[in-house]
């Protein structure tokens, strides 16, 4: 025995006994991961948009089944059990299935049938759940069994009824819930301490500053390997950055977001695991007046401003240098892993060219010689919205605004914070936005944001051609054409030009190298943290607390 080891051990006999359990095993971990945007509604029914909150969610609840790696959604059979051990299909329009027996509600409630019907019809309540609604329409019915079989009941054949069945709206408490009107779940004190049935517990939380949970060792499906998992608040990616740099962090969702990635991406400590994304950025067009829906809007109600305003940037050269050199401007609204699905466009040319035609062919010349176009009486000059806590998106607006001008376009930056940028973007008060948005991991989620009817919902911009619409139904319930249907309804929303398509995000994730068995899923990051683990011997302090 060495001299250290026995002093240690002579020093806690003199404190009060023996080594608690607790000091003579490894540690489990803590998982830091800094976070742009706070998790405030991590409630299955009420992500909405919020994908930091949908993240969080899908730690504390589980869905009836998780894709498979290679993200096979129209085979049922590719799916991975997690609440439901099992499935059957009874018939074209009929799915069957068998939950766990071991599953529990962290109360030590078990998992039943009308957990599995309650979260499926808040999910379909246009009221609570507007974007998920428009994705399940076709549920016809949700009925259940007994208490271990749920069956769901579709209108119509198509291909992805097993998706939407299993991945928009899982299982909710009923026990906890069933009492609560869905209008009312928003401001329950559920939301403040929600009791899961996933890997991890809510812990607590910090207001804006930080979310803990923590392991639930009871999980039926195996103890988490990492025993805490602390989500940071971190709006400044300056500061992102800064905290990475420090070792403060142990993951971040995308490092090409960050300043200076190029030098973060080469830390030793970290290992960045590159991920064909969800993330879609785009510049909307405002097509009505701004702050006044009634009336057009002056500048781009016409479709010829707007091809020329995306003609003009040099999109591939922005989208690798704000984002990463893995990203490429899409053609149409699908993410990196979306445009695997489909048969989509590819992104138009920078032409500068192209773009003072269409301009002077519109009437827009500088009849004053101030350097800014008109037409009528009116110059050529607009605000654009960026949220000032992106800077990936300043970046680009930035450059955008340059490009711009040197075609006699007044562009005028309007950094405003995510809250504000938000309300500001629901009620149309803007001319010209930065957005960007995360994807379903299937091109049926398309009509969320560019159907008429995800008017209402996700489709703020109030995009709506029915000629899309035809398309993208028929595209549904097709087999091996769905593809090419799906790129013919993305060619017309091209062709609209509602939106400057800048960005099919490819992200660069880093994660400590402290970490094994890491496997970073598309649509929810962390979801798949409780397979982690600490390597043996490289425990850092806070793996200790």
């Amino acid at each position: 025995m060495t001299p250290t080891r026995l002093c240690t051990i002579v020093a806690l006999l003199v404190l009060g006994g023996a080594p608690p359990l607790a000091a003579q095993q490894a540690p489990r971990g803590t998982l830091v991961i800094a976070i742009p945007r706070e998790p405030v509604a991590p409630i299955p029914s009420l992500w909405r948009n919020d994908q930091a909150s949908r993240e969080v969610s899908d730690l504390l609840f589980l869905h009836l089944a998780d894709p498979d790696p290679a993200y096979r959604l129209g085979d049922e059979r590719a799916w991975v059990p997690r609440l439901a051990r099992r499935w059957t299909r009874r018939d074209s329009l009929t799915l069957a299935f068998e939950l766990d027996p071991r599953a529990r509600w962290e109360d030590g409630t078990p998992v039943t049938s009308r957990d599995v019907v309650l979260g499926l019809e808040r999910g379909r309540n246009p009221a609570l759940a507007a974007q998920t609604a428009t994705l399940l329409t076709r549920i016809d019915r949700v009925t259940a069994e007994g208490d271990r079989v749920v069956v769901v009941r579709f209108a119509q054949a198509y291909g992805e009824q097993f998706y939407d069945a299993v991945f928009h709206a899982p299982p909710l408490p009923a026990h906890l819930l069933s009492g609560i009107a869905p209008e009312s779940l928003a401001t329950s004190g559920f939301v403040a301490q929600p009791v899961g049935n996933g890997p991890y517990r809510y812990s607590r939380r910090v207001a804006g500053q930080q979310l803990e949970l923590v392991a639930n060792d009871g999980f039926f499906l195996g103890k988490p390997g990492i025993g805490r998992v602390l989500f940071l608040t971190v709006g400044s990616p300056e500061a992102r950055a800064a905290m990475l740099l420090a070792g403060e962090v142990d993951a971040l969702e995308n490092i090409f977001a960050l300043p200076n990635w190029a030098r973060l991406e080469k830390l030793p400590e970290y290992h960045v695991y590159p991920l064909p994304g969800l993330g879609l950025n785009y510049s909307s067009f405002n097509s009505r007046a701004n702050g006044d829906t009634t009336l057009p809007h002056p500048l781009f109600a016409d479709v010829a401003v707007r091809r020329a305003l995306a003609l003009a940037l040099d999109r591939e050269r922005m989208s690798r240098a704000a984002y990463g050199p893995l990203t490429r401007p899409p053609g149409a609204p699908v993410s990196a892993l979306v445009a695997r699905a489909v048969d989509a466009p590819p992104a138009p040319p920078h032409d500068t060219a192209a773009a003072r035609r269409l301009l002077t062919a519109s009437g827009w010349t500088d009849h004053d010689g101030d350097g800014i176009l008109d037409k009528d009486g009116r110059a050529l000059q607009f605000r654009l919205m960026v949220p000032s806590v992106s800077a990936s998106r300043i970046r680009m607006a930035t450059e955008m605004q340059e490009a711009w001008r040197r075609m006699g376009v007044a562009a005028e930056l309007d950094l405003v914070e995510p809250a504000v940028f938000t309300e500001r973007r629901n009620a149309l008060r803007f001319d010209m936005d930065m957005y960007g948005v995360n994807q379903d991991p299937t091109p049926s989620g398309l009509t969320q944001s560019w159907s008429c009817a995800g008017i209402g919902g996700s489709n703020v911009l109030r995009y709506c051609n029915p000629r899309v619409d035809s398309l993208l139904a028929r595209a549904q319930v097709q087999g091996r054409g769905a593809p090419r249907t799906y790129g013919q309804a993305l060619r017309l929303i091209a062709a609209d030009a509602p939106v400057i398509f800048l960005a099919a995000l490819v992200a660069g994730t880093p994660v400590h190298r402290r970490f094994t068995g890491v496997r970073i899923r598309p649509e929810s990051t962390w979801a798949d943290v409780w397979r982690w683990s600490l390597r043996p011997g490289a425990a850092l302090e806070r793996d200790r607390r």
